[in-house]
């Protein structure tokens, strides 16, 4: 029985871990690829120009999906925190 909520607990953090980093990581796999195409079809291959776009991306997602993220994280939290009783 103990097993079986570890696991379900393990899998809910996976999840949530999958939903509240998703937009930050799909948004900088994009803006990286386009820096590539980018550099491939120019030849410029300076280092800072994949970096810091990346980086201003992620900043502005962080911003955007912010207080989705929080509530996913905190819906989450209090999940775990409220169903503490029940584990033992």
């Amino acid at each position: 029985m103990s097993s079986d909520i570890a696991l379900r607990l393990g899998a809910d953090l996976l999840w949530t871990a999958l939903l509240v980093g998703g937009p930050i990581m799909l948004l900088t796999l994009l803006v990286g690829l386009a820096v590539s195409v980018l550099q491939v079809v120019t030849q410029v291959q300076e280092m800072s120009l994949t970096f810091i776009p990346k980086i201003i991306v992620a900043v502005v997602a962080i911003v955007a999906f912010g207080p989705w993220m929080l509530r996913k994280l905190l819906a989450y939290s209090s999940t775990v925190i409220a169903n503490i009783p029940g584990y033992f």
